[in-house]
């Protein structure tokens, strides 16, 4: 029993009072709408429906207002959060993402045969055809494995000297059991998404295929084989830019049991230019090693400070070495707690850098505006440096000293981007080109054999090159697989997007 000298169970009968009086205010608005839709369809304009909805909402006021009195708007908005609790605001400028690339499904909503009956008059409801209330949401349909069974239907002469069959599908082997599209998914889940074979092994089980990581794998190297003439033409056609990237990364060397085979120096080398990368991994970083992803390159490479580039340009005399701002700048960077001021200095001086590099236009086109603008302020920004770094003291063997002695070392080619406008003013487009790899490492942990890192490196290669090109990587493996299939020229992924772009 409900006691109403308490003022608690008073506020709570004021409170159900004013949500049922809004039910009946928007039962009331629904109606008046659909007079209206009604007198629309009759070709007649209903001038004093406003009018009259006017006048309920000044019925309503009055009504709350005998209610709760002087307080009844104040206890309005209380009840407005109590009707429908308030949802974070969109930021502004955000609003929900266009969707174009999902397919629309439409699903109709039905009333139950109980709830068919009018309010009014307890009449029968029945559909009004062509009205509906629509609203959206973004739903995930579950993934399906499928056993496509080919039906290859047989042609025959009335002569009975012809028979013909109907071409069965492309395979990456004769009589595979596996699709070219599965053995890609398989590919893209490992590469693009890093997700290890005995994982997606897992989650196919649950999505009812049996299979084993054997089995995935022996699918990516079936079509690794097909698209190994691929990489070796991205890999050439990066080095003969006239300017390119380079950097490396460790890369992890399994054994069978999911060990490292030791201390290992295994490396996932990188080479880049605008349109491709290319990815090689060696047991080494050696200059050796440098030699056989370089080969005879005739150009300019941007490089950080490692010392086999420059052992490297005593076996290549046609490569020239650019260096890395980048790297000098995170030198000073890392100095901020020991030495404040003077890394807040340095720090400014090559912001200033890139200050002016922003203003810079992009792409071959702008090479000559790129020209002037840097031979005309970044190069008095570079003097004021190389100022500031002589008249710096600092102590020998000291963390300043060190990040000054770092940029004295490669003086000569951190001022290429001085001279050469194709030079960009750090390798950062390199080092972006190996996250690829370093986010496979730390979750399938490498390879386990050198087959194994061969097909990593392809795959990063193909996958990471489409992605620079704004390719989908999954349609770009199947275009070149289709292609290598059946014996046409692999398209380049910058061939595929200039082509678009036309």
């Amino acid at each position: 029993m409900v006691d109403l000298t308490r003022e608690k169970d008073a506020e709570t009968l004021r409170t159900a009072a004013l949500l049922l009086e809004r039910e009946n205010r928007r039962l009331l608005e629904k109606n008046l709408a659909l007079q209206a839709r009604l007198a629309e369809l009759e070709g007649k304009v209903p001038a004093d429906l406003q009018q009259r909805l006017a006048m309920l909402e000044e019925q309503l006021a009055q009504r709350n207002h005998m209610l709760f009195g002087k307080s009844s708007e104040r206890r309005g908005r209380e009840a407005d959060k109590l009707e429908k609790p308030s949802a974070p605001e969109p930021q502004k400028g955000h609003g929900p993402r266009a969707q174009p690339q999902l397919p629309l499904v439409e699903t109709p909503h039905e009333l139950d045969a109980p709830d068919r009956m009018c309010r009014a008059c307890g009449g029968h409801l029945e559909e009004w055809a062509g009205n509906h209330e629509e609203s959206e949401e973004i739903d995930v349909i579950e993934r399906r494995f499928v056993i496509r069974k080919h039906l290859r239907k047989k042609y025959r002469c009335r002569c009975g000297g012809c028979v013909e069959t109907a071409p069965a599908p492309i395979k990456l082997k004769e009589g595979g059991r596996y699709s070219i599209d599965f053995a890609i998914t398989v590919a893209v889940d490992k590469y693009v998404d890093h997700l290890a074979l005995e994982r997606q092994a897992r989650r196919m089980a649950r999505d009812g295929l049996v299979i084993d990581s054997q089995t995935l794998w022996d699918q990516i190297n079936l079509l690794a084989h097909h698209l190994t003439p691929l990489k070796a033409r991205l890999h050439a056609h990066i080095l003969s830019q006239p300017v390119i990237g380079a950097d490396e990364t460790r890369w992890r060397m399994m054994s069978d049991k999911g060990k490292d085979e030791g201390p290992s120096n295994w490396q996932v080398w990188a080479i880049a230019c605008p349109t491709a990368v290319s990815h090689t991994i060696l047991e080494s970083r050696s200059a050796a090693a440098a030699k056989v992803v370089f080969g005879a390159y005739a150009g300019t490479a941007m490089v950080d400070g490692y010392d086999a580039y420059v052992s490297l340009t005593k076996l290549t005399p046609t490569l020239v070495l650019a260096h890395c701002w980048a790297h000098v700048r995170r030198k000073f960077v890392e100095l901020a707690s020991s030495y404040p001021t003077q890394s807040r200095e340095a720090v400014a001086l090559i912001g200033q850098l890139y200050e002016i590099e922003r203003r810079c236009p992009t792409g071959p086109p702008g090479d000559e505006a790129r020209r002037r603008l840097r031979d005309t302020e970044s190069r008095e920004v570079v003097r004021a440096i190389q100022a500031w770094a002589l008249k710096t003291e600092a102590l020998p063997q000291s963390g300043l000293r060190r990040a000054i002695e770092y940029m004295g070392a490669h003086w000569k080619g951190l001022q290429r981007f001085l001279d050469d406008p194709r030079v960009p003013l750090d390798n950062n487009a390199t080092e972006r080109a190996l996250r690829g790899p370093v986010q496979g490492r730390k979750n399938h942990y490498g390879s386990r054999s050198r087959r194994g890192s061969e097909v990593a490196a392809l795959f990063y290669t193909l996958v990471e090159s489409a992605l620079l090109n704004g390719l989908d990587p999954r349609e770009y493996l199947r275009t070149a697989t289709l292609a290598a299939l059946t014996g046409e020229t692999i398209p380049l992924p910058h061939e595929i997007a200039a082509k678009a772009a036309t």
